[in-house]
């Protein structure tokens, strides 16, 4: 069955499949739709036409009572069931709104591995200045160097109407997540054969100077995120730290410095991007493939193919009331612990350019209308076989609020078996994304880190 693309958004037509880099905001008239038949963040308000999707009417922003800062053990949607089991055997009747990777995964492993589809709870939610920057973001923001730099956004999404492949996903990238955060994590890089190794327990600092309430496009410096994930086990990479200053403008470029602590001394690393495979997760996905994608964009083209209806994890809290091991089964995360939902995303298609070289030279990524996260990722290797796929677990934080799509999620390498849980925060107490006080711009700085003596 060929997939269906719905290219008809609100009563208007996107000029979808367009992948150049150039132009500006939309009108004023256009904005407008912000205000009614879309949601402040660009997604279509209205449920869908069969009820299974319901309309958008302002998210989750109520904490659950007893609620403690950093703890994010609570199902805000305990009381759900699943209304739908997709599993290897009835998949070809869901197809059309299942990833490639998805159906390789039903395919791989058909007798452990499913999906438990429960109601759609469209729980993504912003502050109401978030919701006032974006809006005035659709008519001032603008792609500028050949795509590579964003222009006139600050504090929300900056094309909220996108009509290029390059504006979703700049929107995925300075996605709502928080002005800052600490948490407690760890990343698994799990075998074929079914052994867990941890392959990183660590800390991460992060902030967002994009976000901060009171700021404006005149005062912002340039830096979109700021992180310093420390790494305190196993033994022999304790001590490690990474430092990341991220940008939406890439002709300028994102700068990562790193900690050896052999070494004790702090060196940029611009070789941590792309297809270089990432050490946190020993090497089992490559850097570019963390977050749901992260980095520059420049080796590819965007094509913006439209939007549909798919299957993708949401709401997944519930998976943080178990530990790391107690949530991992042989060669996926345990089905019962994964909530699914159906939801509409935009299809992002990135394809290598002439005379650029990366491993993955073709990839698809499904991004959440509402949050702006990816759902889901896959790629193709160079004989156009599919060769790897991720899962986003976004959870709800009505504190800040937000839906929240950091880099919690799981990664597959479909031909060898290997599987990556990355920000498993299971083991995380009440530091799982815990909302913090701003640090200064100093402490994300190399002699800061530096100074601070790691190991």
């Amino acid at each position: 069955m060929k997939t269906k693309i719905t290219l008809a958004l609100s009563g208007y037509l996107l000029v979808a499949g367009f992948a150049g880099p150039a132009g500006a905001g939309v009108t004023a008239a256009e904005a407008e739709a912000l205000k009614g038949k879309l949601t402040p963040m660009g997604a279509e308000r209205a449920g869908n036409a069969a009820g299974t999707i319901p309309p958008w009417e302002g998210g989750l922003t109520t904490p659950p009572a007893g609620y403690e800062q950093g703890n994010r053990r609570f199902d805000p949607f305990a009381s759900d069931k699943p209304i739908l089991t997709i599993t290897a055997e009835n998949m070809s009747q869901h197809a059309d709104r299942l990833s490639e990777g998805v159906k390789a995964m039903l395919q791989a492993y058909p007798k452990s591995f499913r999906l438990d589809v429960y109601p759609t709870r469209r729980s993504a939610a912003a502050p109401q200045w978030v919701y006032d920057n974006t809006l005035k973001n659709a008519v001032s923001a603008k792609l500028e160097n050949e795509g590579m730099t964003v222009a006139g956004a600050y504090g929300g999404v900056p094309f909220p109407i996108p009509k290029t492949g390059l504006e979703v996903r700049m929107n995925q990238i300075s996605r709502w997540r928080g002005e800052s955060a600490f948490a407690k994590v760890k990343i698994w890089a799990n075998t074929a054969n079914g052994r867990h190794v941890l392959a990183s327990d660590a800390t991460d600092d992060a902030q967002f100077p994009y976000y901060y309430k009171e700021g404006s496009r005149q005062s912002f410096e340039g830096v979109t995120h700021y992180a310093v994930l420390v790494t305190t086990a196993p033994a022999f990479r304790a001590g490690e730290a990474l430092l990341l200053h991220d940008t939406l403008d890439f002709a300028k470029g994102r700068t990562i410095w790193q900690y050896l602590a052999g070494q004790r001394r702090v060196r940029q690393a611009p070789n941590v991007a792309f297809d270089t495979p990432d050490a946190v997760a020993s090497g089992t996905n490559f850097a570019d493939e963390s977050f749901g994608g992260i980095g520059s964009p420049e080796r590819y083209d965007w094509k913006l193919a439209g939007k549909k209806e798919m299957y993708i994890p949401y709401n997944t809290n519930r998976l943080f009331m178990f530990s790391d091991e107690e949530s991992m089964s042989a060669h996926h995360l345990k089905p019962e612990h994964v909530r699914w939902e159906l939801h509409r995303v935009w299809v992002l298609e990135a394809t290598l350019k002439e005379g650029k070289r990366h491993a993955v030279p073709r990839r698809v990524y499904y991004i959440d209308e509402d949050s702006w996260g990816t759902a889901l990722y896959d790629g193709w290797d160079a004989q156009g076989k599919l060769w790897r796929t991720q899962m986003q677990l976004p959870f709800v934080a009505p504190d800040l609020p937000a839906v929240v799509n950091t880099c919690t999620g799981v990664f597959h390498n479909l031909q060898t078996g290997a599987w990556a849980y990355h920000c498993a925060m299971g083991d995380g107490g009440n530091d799982q994304y815990r909302p913090t006080e701003r640090r200064s711009h100093s402490y994300f700085t190399p002699d800061s880190l530096a100074a601070r003596q790691i190991r």
